[in-house]
């Protein structure tokens, strides 16, 4: 192939098209636990993480709720993944080995929030959120009183065994317990002219994607994390855990867990715990289709 300013546009187009083509198609689930905000600056501060939603009778004047500050702040950060295609190449009309490249590219474009996600849930223990508390704590801090002034008594959302570890996960509130922040969406973009140095230097034409996001904690009380094993009794345990949670001031949250996402190890007893119709050695399985299931290497 001649290489022409028309037959440099072609090969953009031709590598753009791969590339959106398996974007489109691949399958990402991190929406399935995480809210999704968008970000218009360097950084997102989450002041109202922990603030209290409850109604009261209105009597006289509005009664303005002075919470606690919850400096949670959520810092951008920028990806990038890039690769070279070499002008030989092009010149030699072997253009067609870079089209699984291009498509792999797109694939792990629209993953990259996936690993980002389920890799900061299983990072929870050891990672603070809105409270100073490790995201997975035994000693949550509660406040006897709704503006959390009070006595203040500890609650655990996770429980310790020598398994593997599941997690179990509130997923109908507006707030979920993860946060993605997205500043900028993952884009194909290129450096491919002739004039280009890396192209005089190295003959080499550059492509890639690059996007700036990040992901957060959101509400602690909407996720348990147990490495119990994951039998009906121990996945009851954490259920009734959940829905016993309260807010400052000891109103209950109503937390409602949706969702159980366990690793590929953990796979068949969790379809055994959430959707047999019979436990294991007899008898009704009342948690069959309680909660969706999610199978991920992520939380390895």
């Amino acid at each position: 192939m001649i290489i022409t300013p028309a037959s440099l546009v072609a090969l953009r187009t031709g590598f753009r098209a791969d590339f959106q083509g398996a974007f489109d198609v691949a399958e990402s689930i991190y929406d399935k636990v995480a809210t999704t905000v968008p970000s218009t600056t360097a950084s997102n501060t989450y002041g109202w993480l922990g603030q209290s939603t409850q109604m009261r009778e209105w009597v006289g004047d509005r009664v303005i709720s002075d919470m606690a500050a919850h400096a949670y702040a959520i810092s951008n950060k920028d990806w990038e993944l890039t690769v070279g295609v070499k002008r030989t190449d092009i010149e030699d009309d072997n253009i067609g080995v870079y089209k699984p490249l291009m498509q792999e590219i797109g694939r792990a474009a629209k993953i990259h929030a996936d690993e980002m996600v389920f890799n900061l849930l299983k990072a929870g223990e050891t990672s603070l959120c809105y409270d100073g508390q490790n995201f997975f704590d035994i000693d949550h801090p509660v406040a006897a009183n709704v503006d959390g002034t009070g006595a203040v008594t500890t609650v655990a959302n996770m429980a310790v065994g020598a398994g593997p570890a599941w997690y179990l996960l509130d997923t109908s509130r507006s707030v979920r317990p993860l946060i993605y922040q997205e500043r900028k969406p993952t884009a194909f973009t290129y450096m491919a002219s002739e004039t280009d140095e890396e192209v005089f230097m190295r003959k080499l034409f550059r492509f890639g994607v690059d996007g700036r996001s990040n992901v957060g904690f959101g509400l602690w009380q909407t996720a348990y994390k147990s490495t119990m094993p994951l039998t009906a009794a121990n996945f009851s345990a954490a259920y009734a855990a959940m829905q016993s949670i309260k807010a400052d001031g000891g109103r209950p949250l109503a937390i409602r867990p949706t969702v159980l996402v366990v690793p590929p190890n953990l796979r068949e007893q969790a379809l055994i715990v959430t959707k047999a119709e019979y436990l294991q050695g007899g008898g009704t399985n009342v948690n069959a289709g309680l909660v969706d299931t999610i199978v991920t290497p992520w939380v390895l």
